[in-house]
């Protein structure tokens, strides 16, 4: 349920910063093994958010333990996948697992009534401050209307970047990232439904892919230094940079556009992060951020909620005491991830100049296996 404005909480079991996947997939299975739980989001839902909506099936398995199918949301099935150049040559492949296309609006809504129904409690708040008292062994949490909070554990599943990660004082976020995020929902008669494609341009690549109903996702990263050049407009961004992409060209010139303004982040990190900062568990992109031309990032929100809850359930059963917990769960995010983001990072690197891509693209349109090799470093397997 959500609590009134004027609620106070005293000491839930377990608190939860953030209502995004990670989130909303941790509270659903914490509240499932019998514990109270709480989470603080700043939007009330539905809300959109910025996101590429392509989930790998592996997550699959673990949403149906939650009682959470996505089957009931219809979404598109995706089964292959497709890459070009800058200069519009393209490759494609099958992806081994498939995938899922949903919205943001549509699946954390799903996953928040699901929680409701759970009897997980909800308030809708600015987080402003996250102590911890040691002689108490106990988190406190003020939020910014001065309302405060304790538990007995914490996660942050509050995004990319957020005030607290300064708060916190976690390297990267004074670090200046370059990179913004864009996202529109799109009307494209004759886009196949069963396939995610990535378009290359000049420092940047853009997503597309089905959703729910008869709409496609788009959603792109780029630079603030593109945008500045594009004259400042994302309209003029969209012209003058991405459709130098043919194959952007033909999306962005005959797409019907569904809402008014795209949905805009900047500030975009892959910088490594910590998935445990001063006792708070980490999960989703606030324990790290895959590169979006790997897309595979919700399901690595849905898997480090799948990490972090039956950890957390034997700490908060007295079963595991908070040293342990800390370090088994920072050693299984690593073990399960680590592998990934590097791939990533390095993934990206060979994308966004011209040359380079158009070389990389070239050399990989006859060497399949590699692509899925690529591939299955970047996903993970049913969980």
């Amino acid at each position: 349920m959500a609590l009134p404005d004027n609620s106070l909480i005293h000491s839930p079991a377990a608190l939860v910063l953030g209502g995004g996947l990670a989130g909303l997939a941790a509270a659903l299975d914490l509240a499932g093994r019998g514990h109270r739980v709480v989470v603080v989001e700043r939007r009330r839902y539905p809300f959109h958010r910025v996101c590429g909506e392509y989930v790998s099936n592996e997550v699959l398995p673990y949403l149906r333990r939650l009682g959470a199918d996505p089957a009931a949301l219809a979404p598109a099935a995706i089964g292959r996948f497709g890459l070009s150049s800058p200069g519009g040559r393209v490759l494609s492949s099958a992806l081994d697992l498939g995938g899922f296309g949903v919205s943001r609006y549509q699946l954390d809504d799903y996953l928040y009534q699901k929680s409701v129904a759970q009897g997980v409690e909800f308030i809708f708040a600015t987080v402003a401050d996250v102590g911890f008292d040691i002689a108490a062994d106990q988190h406190q949490v003020t939020l910014a209307d001065g309302r405060q909070l304790g538990a007995r554990l914490v996660l942050g599943t509050y995004g990319k970047r957020a005030a607290l990660d300064r708060q916190l004082g976690r390297p990267f976020f004074n670090q200046r990232s370059p990179y913004l995020g864009v996202k529109h929902h799109l009307r494209l008669p004759g886009f196949a439904r069963d396939i995610i494609e990535l378009h290359n341009f000049k420092d940047g690549y853009a997503g597309i892919s089905a959703i729910e109903g008869d709409k496609l996702c788009f959603c792109y990263l780029t630079t603030r230094a593109n945008l500045k050049a594009g004259g400042g407009t994302i309209a003029a961004l969209e012209g003058e940079v991405l459709a130098r992409n043919p194959r952007l060209a033909d999306i962005l010139g005959h797409a019907e556009r569904l809402y008014a303004q795209p949905e805009v982040i900047n500030e975009i990190s892959f910088a490594p992060k910590q998935p445990v900062e001063q006792h708070l568990l980490m999960v989703g992109d606030a324990a790290g951020l895959i590169t979006p031309l790997c897309g595979n990032g919700m399901a690595m929100a849905l898997h480090g909620a799948a990490l972090a809850a039956p950890l957390a359930s034997r700490f908060l059963r007295g079963e595991l005491p908070r040293p342990a917990l800390e370090a088994a769960y920072a050693r299984a995010w690593q073990q399960q991830f680590g592998t990934r983001l590097r791939v990533g990072r390095a993934v990206q690197g060979l994308f966004g100049g011209p040359v380079l891509s158009e070389l990389v693209v070239g050399g990989l349109r006859y060497w399949p296996a590699a692509v899925r090799a690529l591939m299955r470093q970047t996903h993970g397997t049913e969980f």
